[in-house]
């Protein structure tokens, strides 16, 4: 299979996108962040890929109810420290397809992305 998602099962952006790829018909494997685990090596690689402010969900309740001293602060380093204490607060979904790394969901995207299913 080459194509991952990862993310939250309960979140709604989720929801809708595992609704999309089925409605499509493409095979995929979700991996949940609390139910199969994340830790700093996949994360890492992530980041490699997308960049640590693309990854940071900012428009989430976690993230703003980080402390003001926290915000100003975020690097690198301590993103990924608080993506891992935090699970939520990394923007979801992740996909991850044909080895290209992907993040959220819109549909318009999602075509692109599968245009050659």
């Amino acid at each position: 299979m080459n194509t991952i998602a990862y993310g939250i099962k309960n979140c709604d952006t989720i929801k809708k996108m595992k609704k999309w790829l089925e409605a499509e018909g493409i095979e995929y494997r979700f991996h949940d962040y609390r139910t199969d685990g994340l830790d700093r090596d996949m994360l890492e690689k992530f980041e490699a890929a997308v960049g640590w402010e693309a990854m940071v969900n900012k428009r989430g309740t976690t993230y703003r109810q980080l402390s003001d001293e926290q915000k100003s602060g975020l690097d690198q380093q301590s993103a990924i420290a608080l993506m891992l204490e935090h699970l939520a607060m990394i923007k979801r979904p992740l996909l991850v397809h044909n080895n290209q790394y992907h993040l959220g969901f819109k549909p318009d995207q999602y075509h692109a992305i599968f245009k050659d299913k």
